[in-house]
């Protein structure tokens, strides 16, 4: 069992290695403005009492933030070294 699973090996699909080449392109801090924006819109949003919609925008903060350390890796690491 242990044999087989050394043999095979993991490459990066098409459609990850597409949006890795993209997303690369785009400089960092991005991210981390729009994470910015993000939780500014929402402190508006709830200033208005307009507060599902402030949380709603609210929870878009980390995901960008991650979407930025992903874009991090992407461009130290690379693609797959099997694909190079």
């Amino acid at each position: 069992m242990e044999t087989m699973f050394k043999t095979q090996e993991k490459r990066e699909g098409k459609i990850a290695k597409n949006i890795e080449e993209q997303t690369s392109k785009l400089p960092s801090d991005v991210f981390l403005w729009a994470s910015i924006g993000a939780m500014s819109a929402s402190l508006v949003l709830q200033l208005m009492k307009q507060k599902h919609v402030g949380l709603f925008i609210g929870q878009w903060a980390a995901p960008f933030l991650l979407f930025g350390i992903y874009n991090k890796l992407v461009k130290q690491q690379g693609h797959d070294k099997a694909d190079k």
